[in-house]
């Protein structure tokens, strides 16, 4: 039924797929000469235009978009749309506090809603589930991307957003839950609190999850599924291409489909740039083909993978992607949450009384990523009372979490605590493996 009812763009041929992704491309790039004008000066610079592309192939002709570029044209510069034609606006955390901006038009809401439906279907969502969807609502994409895409389906959604753990696993009880949605670290912290109160999530209808937002491992996978009894799958996708809905696994868990009649994914070379051939891995590039109010060209998502162009056993003949295990650049995700070391400096900068020295410890508690800033202040406030000692803690966490959104552990440190480098510093420490 999910297959007649909305994936079956996902069975197309090969030569019909390539038609309409040639088709869509073409019509993508001119709006996106015409009205964006970062791209527009960037293609001339190439001397290239838009009937120059007159092949898939000819997509290595046009230049690359990277996350600054949506800094550097904040909040809107990259709109194909005027603001009157845009229904929504999304957003993520920039590195210097100033989030990245993306706007959606009513057909561009429609696409996005009917991505998120075939990549629930991927995992065997249908009409009459219930979602019980844990990911965070407002300008995260996640919430309200899952949201729409779980309507058109026809299931039933539970919006409970995150937070309120103990509240959440009554109403995966009371409500019947079927499926659930969330980051897969903020799933075994639900777990785990089911546990504390005496609830087994085997024991519901729960039958699936969908799981995304940060990177997780073949291990977690299995340590959730062991827990909880149900089937893993991830779901891919960024802010700044569309959200969720990009990419999902199929039951078959054998990579991730790319709904590729909206999203033209390839795989750069990290260091020329130079396009790879399916089966290589590098660097993931998307360039959306129906985006109306915020076309992306080529844009690089940092996440290293390869792209497996054999048809899957599922029967779909859109290509797959490999599981996203790493990037080439150091940005973390906390709980859904893309951080970057200079946010974090930044912050730490506007507090008079710290030192330019910091670290940055992850770990995972409980199942929940845990964010620990350690900073060294001048040695003169070790001699205060405690409670001015707190209250600089305080100003360094508020500082702190009104650039990234996240509450922080703060650790203060005398000066010299912590090692220094000669070369590059090195900020973070990973552990949660």
């Amino acid at each position: 039924m999910a297959r007649q009812a909305v994936s079956a763009a996902d069975f197309v041929s090969g030569e019909a797929l390539r038609e309409t992704q040639l088709g869509r491309l073409q019509k993508t790039v001119a709006r996106a000469y015409e009205r964006v004008a970062l791209f527009r000066e960037r293609m001339e610079e190439r001397g290239i235009r838009p009937e120059h592309i007159q092949t898939l192939k000819d997509i290595a002709l046009l230049p690359f978009t990277v996350k600054t570029d949506l800094r550097d044209t904040y909040p809107t510069g990259m709109f194909a749309s005027p603001m009157a034609e845009v229904v929504r606006l999304h957003a993520s955390s920039g590195t210097t506090g100033k989030p990245i901006v993306v706007g959606y038009t009513k057909g561009d809401i429609d696409v996005w809603s009917q991505c998120v439906a075939r990549a629930l279907a991927c995992g065997g969502a249908h009409a009459g589930d219930v979602l019980h969807n844990a990911y965070g609502y407002g300008l995260f994409t996640g919430g309200l991307g899952l949201h729409y895409g779980a309507e058109a389906l026809g299931a039933t959604v539970v919006p409970v957003s995150g937070g309120n753990t103990e509240r959440q696993v009554m109403l995966m009880k009371d409500f019947g839950a079927t499926l659930v949605s969330c980051t897969p670290s903020y799933f075994l912290h639900l777990v785990e609190a089911a546990e504390k109160m005496g609830v087994s999530l085997r024991d519901l209808p729960l039958r699936a999850g969908f799981f995304g937002a940060e990177p997780w491992t073949d291990a977690m996978r299995q340590r959730i599924e062991e827990e909880a009894g149900i089937k893993a799958f991830d779901i891919y996708g960024l802010t700044e291409v569309c959200g969720p809905g990009v990419a999902n696994e199929c039951e078959c868990r054998n990579g991730l489909h790319v709904f590729e009649d909206h999203f033209y994914p390839e795989i750069i070379h990290p260091d020329t740039l130079e396009p790879l051939p399916d089966g290589e891995e590098g660097e993931l590039v998307f360039t959306s083909l129906t985006k109306e109010a915020f076309p992306v060209i080529r844009y690089r998502t940092r996440d290293l993978s390869a792209i497996f162009a054999e048809r899957c056993d599922c029967g779909r003949t859109i290509r797959r992607i490999r599981r996203i295990r790493a990037r080439n650049d150091d940005m973390l995700i906390i709980r859904g949450v893309n951080v970057f070391p200079s946010q974090v400096e930044a912050a730490l900068l506007s507090v008079d009384q710290t030192l330019p020295h910091f670290g940055i410890e992850v770990s995972r508690v409980d199942g929940l990523d845990q964010m620990e800033v350690q900073v060294e202040i001048p040695r003169h406030l070790f001699s205060d009372e405690v409670r001015t000692l707190e209250a600089l803690q305080r100003t360094i966490s508020d500082a702190i979490f009104h650039v990234i959104n996240i509450r922080v552990n703060v650790t203060l440190l005398a000066p010299g605590a912590l090692p220094r480098s000669e070369g590059k510093a090195k900020r973070v420490m990973d552990k949660r493996g």
